[in-house]
């Protein structure tokens, strides 16, 4: 196998954005190529019992997926699952297609291993990322849709977007995830309360009955988020991504005065926001799923966030700073790690050192 690190120095001479179209467009065409999704698969797919859980009904064959914003529009869902992820997060999607953010919008962090985005969530919209999954679904591995609110949607008719999305995706999902914390739509932030979801999650499981997942905030008081969290539990989500990115400029030394920063930098911060939410969730004797997501690049973050009481975890940025193969050595990490400790599965680990 290529070297990522050999062309990773390559690659970061060009532009963030035309790199990551590139990447796709590699994606959407390697499955025509003969036999090639399944040698990668074989070499980057890591099986084992140690590893394999069901949760909410659904199957992964190991811990480590794909955090949304990625595949926006679900074109490179065959070849990411060659890659050996468990699960794939796609979207953000709106109902309306839209262009996002005006460019440059994505920006690499070199030293600090790290991504700062300002995209708006951009995307084809639900009909054309529907079609898609409709010739897709039901897939090998779970998908999910990381949905959002189009910009140009008041407000107060932010409901009746995710009540669409909901419907939509019904039959072409296996979960929802439900993004009211990116901080590249305006004022999006400002439905993270929890009268506001209160109120949505409540409709949203009148109309979709698979799994549905609140992504919060990093930059939340821990007391807020808390309350976000049991308004979302207690009104039928089956559990929370923790977390998206942080408007903490103070994390990289050149960042730009827009968008979400996430990469290594993020890392304490989505730790300990996941400790306190699953510290939370112990002392009330309540089962949820927690996913964390924010810095995860190599076997030692994510087992420490499975001891803190991840039942999953997403990586992104990491892929971009590790390459493809961070699937293979987070998993290979992860069973080494488990047996040295002396678990005989993963769930035995969950939760350990809260």
């Amino acid at each position: 196998m290529l070297e990522y690190k050999n062309l990773r120095p390559l690659i970061f001479k060009t532009n963030p954005e035309t790199a990551h179209n590139i990447i796709e467009f590699v994606c959407k065409y390697a499955p025509k190529i003969p036999a090639l999704l399944p040698t990668l698969a074989k070499y980057y797919c890591i099986k084992d019992s140690i590893l394999s859980q069901e949760i909410d009904g659904m199957q992964f064959y190991n811990p480590v997926g794909l955090a949304a914003g990625f595949d926006k529009n679900a074109t490179m869902v065959e070849s990411l699952c060659a890659l050996g992820f468990s699960h794939l997060e796609l979207g953000a999607v709106t109902p309306l297609a839209q262009s996002g953010n005006d460019k440059p919008r994505l920006w690499r962090h070199i030293q600090e291993e790290s991504i700062q985005n300002a995209m708006g969530f951009n995307n084809e919209g639900v009909s054309a990322v529907n079609a898609r999954l409709k010739k897709l679904f039901p897939f090998a591995i779970p998908l999910g849709v990381n949905i959002g609110k189009n910009k140009i949607t008041p407000q107060e008719e932010a409901i009746k977007d995710y009540l669409s999305l909901a419907r939509n995706f019904t039959q072409t999902s296996d979960y929802l995830s439900i993004n009211i914390s990116s901080p590249n739509t305006p004022n999006l932030r400002d439905l993270q309360n929890s009268i506001f979801v209160q109120e949505l999650l409540g409709e949203l499981c009148k109309v979709y009955e698979k799994p549905i997942y609140l992504k919060i905030s990093p930059d939340l008081e821990i007391d807020s988020a808390l309350s976000l969290v049991e308004a979302a539990l207690d009104n039928g989500a089956k559990g929370i991504i923790a977390t998206n990115t942080t408007l903490d400029y103070s994390l990289v030394m050149q960042p730009q005065e827009k968008g979400g920063i996430s990469g290594k930098v993020l890392a304490p911060k989505s730790r300990e926001m996941l400790k306190q939410i699953a510290l939370m969730l112990k002392n009330k004797s309540q089962k949820a799923t927690l996913i964390s997501v924010g810095g995860i690049a190599d076997a030692q973050e994510a087992y420490a966030r499975i001891r803190l009481g991840a039942n999953l975890v997403q990586v992104f940025s990491g892929m971009i700073f590790e390459g493809p193969s961070i699937v293979r050595s987070i998993n290979r990490g992860l069973k080494q790690i488990l047996e040295r400790d002396g678990f005989n599965h993963i769930s035995e680990a969950v939760g350990v050192d809260l």
